[in-house]
């Protein structure tokens, strides 16, 4: 009780509720394209490959642009380069509403954009993360990357608005939350005292020397890679696989993301408290475990719920762990470590979503794609196991943090 009190009296409350605002409504526009994908593939007659791409490509530009929004956060400062964001993602919607997308190559380029939400990662993170101390860091960065929960805010409602208005229309719709949340920012976000001075590109690239850096890349690529990629391909999933409409499977996409996005907070306290290596090794255990159960093709759709549910309880908690130990070893470096560490896990996230229609095209059957997504998770448990050591008796010591490693 008296680390909750602490961690209110610690940071800045509205802050942390902007960022968290900021990253929740980004990420519902960020997968849009997956609750929106059975009407869009058959007005666009789509084939499997391509409604898997079609979903892909805004994570693989979100995993891009985290990046360029990382250098942003660090040269501008995290608020000026959210802002920045926000506009660029609203403008291009507004362009989507206004004259629709007749394509498939349409499709990809809005996808492209839209990947300017999902970047939104690398600003809402160090945004918070800058205002509390290194005990807090896991609860703080959960609670405002618990804005993953806007993937199921996107499942479970756009496919319901599309059918009611028209698919197009939703990109309209969307602009209502998007510019009432843009407003509150710019009104009560604030940038912390404790800013790091600017530096050049070349310093900030400098980090990829140090093999850590590539470790919590390889480590997140497997959380958020199939916490994303399942997000923006389990609409079309359930309606391939078992034959659901629009608005059941977005429903039981809402089920699977929620999961996986409200326990992200939840991720960050147990790393706080048990140490966020403990911690991500039995969620990678816990992921593999149902992935491969998912491979198998359930006979019913609940089933198959079921295993995504704990599928994604696993990959939330485990996004929250990573968090928890990321700042404690690249502090000053927070900006452009979220934006590569979010990178990463875009880049997963796209794996897993092509890679499940392209299964599909080629074999008849999603399994090789979950199966070899399960087998990336059992060698990150490996790594993991492979550095947790030499992490508890140098950076992570005792001696030199207050957190638990």
């Amino acid at each position: 009780m008296r680390a909750d009190k602490s961690f209110w009296q610690a940071g800045h409350r509205p802050t942390l509720l902007a960022a968290f605002l900021y990253f929740d409504l980004a990420f519902m526009v960020w997968v849009m394209l997956g609750p929106l994908g059975i009407e869009i593939a058959r007005d666009l007659a789509l084939t499997h490959a391509q409604k898997g791409l079609m979903v892909a490509t805004p994570v693989l530009s979100g995993a891009i642009l985290r990046i360029v929004m990382g250098l942003l956060v660090d040269h501008l400062k995290p608020k000026m380069a959210g802002a920045i964001g926000q506009v660029i993602v609203i403008a291009s919607l507004f362009v989507a509403w206004q004259f629709g997308v007749h394509s498939y190559q349409q499709a990809l380029v809005l996808g492209v954009f839209l990947g300017f939400a999902g970047a939104s990662f690398a600003v809402a993170l160090p945004l918070a993360s800058r205002w509390y101390p290194p005990e807090h860091q896991g609860t703080a960065l959960g609670i405002a990357g618990a804005g993953n929960s806007g993937t199921a805010i996107a499942a479970l409602i756009a496919p319901s608005l599309a059918m009611a208005y028209g698919w197009t229309n939703v990109f309209g719709l969307a602009l209502i939350p998007l510019v009432l949340v843009f407003v509150f920012y710019v009104i009560v976000a604030k940038d912390a005292p404790e800013c790091p001075p600017p530096k050049s590109f070349a310093e900030y690239m400098n980090v990829l020397k140090d093999k850590d850096s590539w470790w919590f890349m390889f480590f997140y690529s497997v959380t958020f890679g199939g916490f994303v990629g399942l997000a923006s391909s389990l609409t079309i999933y359930f309606n391939t696989q078992y034959g659901l409409d629009a608005r059941m499977a977005g429903f039981f996409t809402a089920a699977c993301v929620f999961a996986g996005s409200l326990v992200r907070p939840i991720g960050g306290n147990v790393a706080d408290r048990i140490g966020g290596i403990k911690s991500l090794s039995v969620m990678y255990v816990v992921a593999a475990i149902f992935l491969a159960i998912v491979s198998v093709g359930l006979p019913q759709a609940w089933m198959a719920l079921a295993a995504f549910v704990c599928a994604m309880l696993a990959l939330g908690m485990g996004n929250g762990a990573v968090f928890q130990l990321v700042p404690q070893r690249f502090r000053k470096e927070i900006g452009v470590m979220t934006g590569l560490v979010g990178m990463a896990g875009g880049v997963g996230g796209f794996y897993l979503a092509s890679s499940l229609g392209f299964a599909k095209q080629a074999t008849g059957s999603y399994q090789i794609g979950f199966l070899i997504f399960a087998a990336l998770a059992v060698l990150a448990l490996a790594g993991l196991t492979g550095v947790k050591t030499r992490w508890r008796t140098t950076w992570g010591a005792a001696h030199l943090t207050t957190a638990r490693i």
